[in-house]
């Protein structure tokens, strides 16, 4: 199927990579467009509303996704199957993540900024997987990882009893 239509965000693909944030941005546009009911069961939406979802997400999934699905007119349903076929993704991302947040180490990035950038990549993923990262977590892990060289410098900045992560990151930037 040829998208003439410019895409919103990325299509959903067939190697199943980047179902959660598809799934995330179309339940988004879907709201967006009033039309968030569609993919929830017991909905009420009418014929017209239904119809514009489907297409709506017949133009977000791949060629070949589209292929296999083209069938299915049910909003509902073709969510439904999207969902039970991609969904198990959480399963296999929450472990790398998870392993990824337990060794992540601001001493392991050349810049503050590096680290940051890569710690917010990991808490969207965790989070991604329904996994709670609280403000305390995300304070306590850059302090956590000083090198043991750095004692005095993370006594410090605790001692500034920060309340939010970005105050910290502020600090460590112009540090």
């Amino acid at each position: 199927m040829s998208n003439l239509v410019k895409l919103q965000y990325e299509a959903l693909r067939l190697d199943e990579k980047d179902y959660d944030e598809w799934a995330l941005n179309t339940t988004l546009h879907l709201e967006s467009m009033k039309l968030g009911e569609v993919i929830k069961e017991g909905n009420m939406a009418s014929p017209q509303n239904k119809s514009k979802a489907t297409i709506f997400l017949w133009h977000h999934i791949q060629e070949g996704l589209w292929t296999e699905y083209k069938d299915i007119k049910d909003p509902l349903q073709l969510w439904t199957n999207l969902k039970e076929r991609f969904e198990h993704n959480k399963s296999v991302i929450l472990p790398i993540a998870q392993y990824d947040w337990t060794h992540l180490r601001l001493q392991d990035y050349k810049s503050v900024s590096e680290y940051n950038s890569i710690l917010f990549g990991v808490v969207s993923k965790l989070r991604l997987c329904e996994e709670k990262i609280t403000k305390e977590n995300m304070l306590e892990k850059p302090f956590s990882t000083f090198h043991p060289s750095n004692m005095l410098l993370q006594q410090q900045y605790r001692e500034c009893n920060f309340k939010k992560y970005s105050e910290l990151i502020s600090c460590l930037l112009v540090a």
